[in-house]
């Protein structure tokens, strides 16, 4: 119980911790080098910002929410595995199914920042959040099916919980600056309420 304990606290706090400092790189990488007063440097000509460095506020919280997103998939991914290599078939298309549902909202969520600063992203853009949130899917249903283990399992799930509470927290603030403070907590309780219903949906299949 303890070991099972230590890596799920461990776990969550990779899950959520990796997004806060990555997002802390970023926003450093994406601040222009200051040079002080004074005649020009050389290097003033050549620290145009490159890559990720280079895109918007809105683009780089997108990526950031794809990510999480991406890792909580993952975790997915392996139940849906887990439950076909263990021959318990009816549990992995229940679990297909109601990941497809709730799976289907989370475009909502990565593009929420663009939308609230008015950023029109390229479908090159939206292509590629798309396969940073939803390929991870994919390849955890392929580790699940060929590997189980139930320490891996607590591990992987609570990354995934740890990623999807930094996504949380980041479209509570996006919400929150729009200044529909009842949206917002329309959108948490019926968040809430399919949550459970999934949970009551995943149980009933066996899980």
């Amino acid at each position: 119980m303890a070991g099972y304990a230590a890596l799920f606290f461990l776990g969550l706090t990779v899950g959520m911790m990796t997004l806060v400092y990555y997002e802390r790189w970023l926003t450093g990488r994406a601040q222009p080098r200051s040079f002080g007063p004074g005649t020009m440097a050389p290097g003033e000509l050549t620290t145009g910002r490159a890559g990720i460095a280079s895109w918007s506020t809105a683009r780089r919280m997108s990526l950031l929410i794809a990510v999480g997103i991406g890792l909580h998939n993952f975790g997915e991914g392996l139940a849906i595995g887990g439950s076909a290599a263990t021959g318990e078939i009816g549990l992995a298309m229940v679990l297909v199914i109601g990941f497809a549902l709730h799976n289907g909202t989370e475009g909502f969520g990565i593009v929420a920042p663009l939308a609230a600063e008015g950023d029109r992203p390229s479908w090159g853009f939206l292509l590629l959040m798309g396969l940073i949130g939803g390929g991870p899917t994919l390849v955890g249903t392929m580790v699940g099916r060929q590997f189980t283990s139930e320490a891996m399992s607590v591990i992987f799930l609570t990354l995934a919980a740890g990623s999807i509470l930094y996504v949380v927290i980041q479209l509570l603030g996006v919400a929150h600056k729009n200044g529909r403070k009842e949206l917002l907590y329309w959108g948490v309780l019926l968040g809430l309420a399919a949550g459970f219903v999934t949970d009551m949906v995943v149980t009933a299949g066996g899980a």
